[in-house]
């Protein structure tokens, strides 16, 4: 018989870095899930898409300072350190570090014509563009899952959240937000003329650096674990950028701004919920 209660503590015995891992394979499957709509359909309505983009937009905001920015405050006065220097350094640094990966990554964002890809220039096909935009974006999530379960393992006092839940919930929230995704790559892909199969492998392949950067993000706290409250930081930064500069745009593409800006709302409130409930 079905038991979850079993299978959670199943969950919770495992190390930080198995836990990382299984999370990130959740957010990696549900951005497979969101891909898998092309055997279904060629076509999506743009409304519901900016909505859902917004949606996702709004999780990553409430994840930010949530799960990963009170945190990593807390976690800096546990430590003796100034409460709120190694927020800043850590939430600033990620930003610039995504920053710099956008200048020289080249990648396509999504809606945008071939014409207006980023980085440094290449002749490499739309399809790997449109990957490498939203696999950019993932790493920083997959880094926040990773940093999140190794902060919960490091047995400082007073972690302000930063508990094996609380990494769940964020993978939920991070999960959630990213089925969206996995659709708006592998949907404009079959519209271009790609078969289903094609279109939904570059879709789920947008995802699978998710689990490969929590299992480094849980690995390198947990060998450095001063390091925790920036790593937590850095990771919200990453996330912040990737909202600001892609997210929120590609949402309001089609002139569905209202709905979009709901969709934000409705996804922080969502994630905030999760995580002061369940975290």
């Amino acid at each position: 018989m079905f038991d979850p209660t079993a299978i959670k503590e199943v969950f919770l015995g495992l190390n930080p870095i198995m836990q990382s891992l299984f999370g990130g394979l959740f957010t990696y499957g549900l951005t497979a899930l969101g891909a898998a709509l092309v055997f279904f359909t060629k076509s999506v309505n743009y409304k519901m898409l900016d909505a859902m983009m917004g949606f996702a937009a709004g999780v990553m905001i409430a994840a930010s300072f949530w799960s990963l920015l009170v945190p990593s405050i807390d976690m800096a006065g546990a430590q003796g350190m100034i409460e709120w220097l190694p927020a800043v350094i850590g939430f600033l640094t990620g930003g610039i570090f995504l920053r710099i990966c956008d200048a020289y990554l080249p990648h396509l964002h999504i809606g945008l014509p071939i014409e207006e890809a980023e980085g440094v220039p290449t002749s490499w096909r739309r399809a790997t563009l449109l990957v490498l935009a939203i696999t950019l974006h993932n790493i920083p999530e997959g880094l926040a899952i990773g940093v999140l379960f190794g902060a919960a393992a490091s047995g400082i006092e007073a972690a302000g959240g930063a508990t094996v839940m609380g990494a769940i919930t964020l993978a939920i929230g991070i999960g959630i937000q990213n089925f969206p995704e996995g659709t708006a790559v592998s949907m404009p892909l079959r519209r271009e003329g790609l078969s289903a199969g094609k279109s939904f492998w570059y879709g789920q392949l947008s995802g699978i650096v998710e689990p490969i950067s929590a299992v480094i993000g849980a690995a390198a706290v947990l060998m450095v674990q001063p390091l925790l409250p920036y790593a937590l930081a850095f990771a919200a930064g990453a996330m912040i950028y990737v909202v600001v500069e892609e997210l929120i745009p590609e949402s309001q593409l089609h002139g569905n701004t209202d709905l979009a800006t709901l969709g934000t709302m409705i996804g922080f409130s969502v994630m905030m919920i999760l995580d002061v409930a369940l975290g």
